[in-house]
C-alpha cells in the first residue's frame, strides 16, 4: 500500500509543478545564446545547438569530462579486478517474460542508436544514446539473468574494450586536425558537413558515435559488476 502511495506521489507531484509554474519561451535571448543560434548552422553545419556546443565551441571541455568518466568507471573496475563474473548456461525462462524481454530490448537499442546518429540534427547526442542503450542490458539482468547476456556476447571483457574503443576514437578524432595543421578537436574544413544533402555537422557525428560506444559500454561494464556485487542472479 505504501509503494502505492508513494508512486501516486510521483506521478501527481510534476503534473502540479508544471501546472503551477509553466514553463513560457523567453521574451528575449541573450546575445551570447543569439550568437550560437546564428552561427551554428553557418560555421559548425549544424542545426543542433547543444551538439554543436558541447563538441565544437567547448569541445575540449567535453574531451577532458569523457576522460574523467572513462578514468572513474576504469578505477572502480580496477577495485573488483579480482572479482571473476560467472555466466552459468542458458536456463529456459517462460516464453513471456523472454519475448516482452526482447522486444524491448531492441526498442531501446534503436531509440538510442537514433539519439546518437541524429545528435547533429535533433537533440539528443552520444551521451544521452549511451546512457540509453545500457538501460538494455539493466533491463537483461533485472529481468532474466547475467547468462543471458553471455548468450548474446556481452560481457565485461568486452564492454570495457568496447569502452577503450571508442574513447580511443574521440581522442584520434581530435587529434587529427591538428595533425592537418589545424588546432586539436577544430571542427570545419576537415570533417565533412553535409552528405546527401543531409547536414553530418563535420566531426560532430563521429563525435557522438564514439561518445556514444563509450558511455553505453561503461555504464554496462558497471551495470554488470553491481549485479555481481549485489548477488544478481547468474543462471
Amino acid at each position: 500500500m505504501r509503494r502505492l502511495i508513494f508512486g501516486i506521489i510521483l506521478i501527481v507531484i510534476p503534473f502540479v509543478v508544471t501546472y503551477l509554474y509553466p514553463i513560457s519561451a523567453p521574451s528575449s535571448i541573450h546575445s551570447l545564446g543569439e550568437f550560437y543560434l546564428k552561427d551554428s548552422l553557418t560555421s559548425v553545419r549544424s542545426p543542433e545547438v547543444v551538439t554543436s556546443i558541447l563538441w565544437d565551441y567547448r569541445g575540449l571541455d567535453t574531451i577532458f569530462e569523457t576522460a574523467v568518466f572513462f578514468l572513474a568507471i576504469m578505477g572502480g573496475l580496477a577495485i573488483f579486478r579480482e572479482l571473476k563474473l560467472e555466466y552459468p548456461s542458458w536456463e529456459e525462462f517462460p516464453l513471456p517474460v523472454k519475448v516482452v524481454t526482447k522486444v524491448t530490448a531492441v526498442l531501446i537499442v534503436t531509440v538510442a542508436t537514433s539519439l546518437a546518429l541524429h545528435g547533429q540534427l535533433t537533440p539528443g547526442g552520444g551521451f544521452q544514446g549511451g546512457s540509453t542503450l545500457a538501460v538494455a542490458p539493466l533491463l537483461v539482468i533485472g529481468a532474466v539473468s547475467l547468462a543471458s547476456l553471455r548468450k548474446i556476447g556481452i560481457t565485461l571483457e568486452r564492454a570495457v574494450l568496447v569502452r577503450i574503443l571508442g574513447l580511443t576514437g574521440i581522442v584520434i578524432l581530435a587529434l587529427i586536425p591538428l595533425a592537418l595543421g589545424g588546432y586539436a578537436v577544430q571542427n570545419q574544413p576537415y570533417f565533412p558537413s553535409e552528405f546527401l544533402g543531409t547536414l553530418l555537422g563535420g566531426s560532430l557525428l563521429w563525435y557522438n558515435i564514439f561518445e556514444f560506444l563509450a558511455v553505453g559500454a561503461g555504464f554496462t561494464a558497471v551495470f554488470l559488476i553491481l549485479a555481481v556485487a549485489g548477488g544478481g542472479r547468474n543462471d
